[in-house]
């Protein structure tokens, strides 16, 4: 494994800490400030920090505890100052109405080398949807 691909996994894993204990500022420390984001959530773009920030204030409280989210299959792809990566990721946990979630997400992230520190330029978070006319999101699909 090269040091970049070393880097970029703790990086995405922090980010993934920062999930888990709702930890806005170290979520947000692994994006750049013009990040764009294609997200499970409306809008179909968010664009910059600020929107981010603001999504993470809003999702947050939403859960009642910690966020459980696990990364799988994490395959990551570097070479010079840019890189990609993809994983799918499983959610869980008991929403502030009492509601358990438990989810499996794909994910997609475009990485820029800045100032010597890998971040999120790009991000793309999913689930797949049944394609019978229902429209219905697979939220009952696993790996």
């Amino acid at each position: 494994m090269s040091q970049d691909e070393q880097e970029i996994r703790s990086a995405i894993d922090d980010w993934a800490e920062g999930v888990r204990t709702k930890d806005i500022e170290r979520c947000l420390a692994h994006y750049a400030d013009d990040a764009v984001q294609f997200d499970i959530a409306p809008p179909l773009k968010n664009t910059g920090k600020d929107v981010n920030r603001k999504n993470l204030e809003m999702w947050f409280p939403s859960f009642a505890g910690q966020i459980r989210y696990d990364i799988t299959d994490l395959q990551v792809y570097a070479a010079d100052d840019v890189a990609f990566a993809h994983c799918i990721n499983h959610m869980t946990g008991t929403r502030s109405d009492g509601e358990d979630t438990d989810v499996w997400l794909r994910a997609t992230v475009g990485l820029r080398r800045v100032d010597a520190k890998w971040l999120i330029v790009h991000e793309h978070v999913s689930v797949p949807f049944y394609m019978d006319g229902s429209m219905r999101a697979a939220v009952d699909l696993k790996p």
